[in-house]
């Protein structure tokens, strides 16, 4: 997990926070990166945070979402 992503959500149920580092997980392997210190790790966590704390979602729709989300930038 990155330390963007447990910094940010330290403050977190621990139900959300499964949920989000389930999504995150996931992410990235869909974008098949290996590579936890690429730049996109960063990038990945800050939209997987901002869609789970949305609601409740699956974390698969959370990982897709913030796919999508990369993709329109």
């Amino acid at each position: 997990m990155s330390t963007y992503l447990r910094l940010q959500t330290a403050d977190l149920k621990p139900a959300i926070i499964s949920r989000i580092a389930a999504a995150y997980e996931q992410a990235f392997h869909m974008l098949c990166v290996k590579d936890r210190d690429d730049p996109l790790t960063e990038m990945v966590a800050r939209n997987v945070i901002k869609i789970a704390q949305t609601g409740d979602r699956d974390p698969a729709e959370i990982a897709a979402l913030a796919i999508r989300e990369l993709e329109m930038r």
